[in-house]
């Protein structure tokens, strides 16, 4: 059999590209490889082909702390997105150590070994591999399949269904009706693009907060005409950080005052042309994450007449589109699910330690990145107040942080013990859909740290930078020792 690897980094999307740059950056010793359930390199940014997919942070934070993001714009098209990632993985040589179409379906700790024994599919095959530390960087959504309701009447309808997820390229969609069911990030991104060509409508049970923002950062820009990039994109992303914390906390402080401020700026932005109250949640700003609007794009598209909303219900799918519980009958050559992803959590791996099988849903989360009872396993999971990637960063670093702590001292492994009295809380506290539908099936949080897990960069950049690896939570075995 093959000599372990040190590191098995799972998913080869934004997080596990970055995971691998910093693993080679940070322990050039490291023997490591990436498994990539897909084709291809990119993960959501290869997979999402709908129009107009774009970023739903600025790229200043989204993008890799240590490779700088040049483009001028900082809300970034979908295809650009894909460029720099596959463009960091060659630049590294990090796409040398990825192995495709290879779907991890378990992986089994074992103590007197210290190792983890993975198995995988690659085209049917059983694949297994051994590894002493795993980083899991698969994302949090299902690939294969997305929400989708029970539609009552659907088989009638005569024209096209297409979900999101799995756009189909021989969509021809100008000059016709489309139905855009859903008012989350994804329907706020096509709605705009389709109403270039099409008569589109959306139709949403209840609003969404959206601000608009510009896609280019005038600042960001100037700044690099004027400092080197590296300099640049660091005060950038600085900034970005700390004006993203600023308003979050500023919204939850004072959430009545932000709710009209956001829905002032809305309705500024179309002119008093359409009904106010379809932009008016029942909730608070960030008890669902907001929905970026580059340049108003979606807002204009609504002000000149091109697309329209609806605040309703389905009551049924007919031949030629939808009725509404209100009784209206809302025509449509193509209807759009765009009604949310479906959270999948590790990747749907059967996890074992010494032959007991893990329910993550029954651990507490430690540092927002390990697991109690889980030796030498970390996962990467963004933030959901701010971009994704400031986390995954964070994330990576700590792991190298980890594995270079055991490696120059002999340590095999490395637990979080179970939480000392600690509440069992929501993993995310966020009243999303696809969030409220996953709670049950994820990890729990507690109140106070190392369990709690953290919507501020700054805490996470003490705690997982800075902080002591041995900090009298962490159990620790050394080599031979079983101890």
């Amino acid at each position: 059999m093959s000599e372990p690897l040190d590191v098995l980094i799972v998913g080869a999307g934004l997080s596990g590209v970055g995971t691998a740059c910093h693993l080679q950056r940070r322990a050039p010793w490291a023997r490591f490889a990436l498994l990539e359930a897909r084709g291809a390199i990119g993960g959501t940014w290869d997979l999402f082909r709908y129009p107009g997919v774009r970023s739903d942070s600025d790229m200043h934070t989204l993008g890799y702390a240590f490779r700088p993001w040049t483009d001028s714009k900082a809300i970034a098209d979908g295809p650009s997105i894909l460029r720099y990632v596959r463009q960091t993985a060659a630049d590294h040589g990090v796409d040398q150590h990825i192995q495709f179409d290879t779907k991890v379906v378990s992986a089994a700790w074992d103590s007197r070994a210290a190792l983890w024994a993975v198995e995988a599919l690659r085209g049917g095959v059983s694949v297994r591999l051994r590894a002493r530390f795993l980083a899991l960087c698969a994302g949090y959504y299902h690939y294969d399949r997305g929400h989708f309701p029970d539609f009552p009447g659907l088989a009638d309808f005569h024209g096209r269904f297409v979900q999101p997820q799995f756009w189909p390229e021989d969509l021809d969609y100008r000059g016709k009706k489309v139905l855009v069911i859903g008012s989350g990030a994804t329907a706020v991104t096509i709605v705009p693009e389709m109403a270039k060509t099409a008569d589109v409508t959306m139709l949403q049970r209840s609003p969404t907060y959206m601000v608009a923002r510009p896609s280019q950062d005038s600042l960001a820009n100037a700044l690099r005409r004027r400092l080197p990039a590296r300099l640049a994109y660091g005060l950038t992303r600085l900034r970005n950080v700390a004006q993203s914390m600023y308003f979050y906390r500023l919204f939850r402080k004072y959430p009545q005052q932000a709710k009209q401020r956001l829905i002032g700026m809305a309705q500024a932005e179309m002119g008093g042309k359409v009904d106010i109250a379809d932009f008016t949640p029942n909730y608070a700003p960030w008890d669902q994450r907001l929905c970026l609007v580059p340049d108003a794009d979606f807002f204009h598209a609504m002000r000149d007449g091109r697309a329209h909303v609806v605040t309703d219900r389905i009551e049924t799918f007919t031949p030629t589109g939808v009725r509404t519980s209100s009784g209206r009958n809302l025509a449509a050559d193509i209807v759009v699910v765009a009604t949310g992803l479906e959270v999948n959590f590790l990747g749907d791996v059967a996890f074992s330690v010494d032959g007991a099988r893990v329910d993550f849903a029954k651990t507490h989360v430690y540092k927002g990145c390990m697991y109690e009872g889980a030796p030498n396993l970390v996962s990467v999971f963004g933030y959901t107040n701010s971009s994704w990637t400031l986390k995954a960063d964070l994330i990576a670093g700590y792991a190298c942080r980890l594995i270079n702590f055991m490696h120059a001292r002999g340590l095999v492994a490395a637990t979080p013990p179970r939480a000392p009295d600690e509440p069992a809380l929501p993993f995310m506290d966020l009243t999303s859909g696809y969030v409220q539908r996953a709670l049950a099936k994820l990890p729990k949080q507690g109140a106070k740290a190392p369990w709690k897990v953290n919507q501020n960069y700054l805490k996470d950049v003490a705690l997982l930078r800075f902080q002591r690896i041995d900090d009298g939570v962490l159990q620790f075995t050394r080599a031979g020792t079983g101890k």
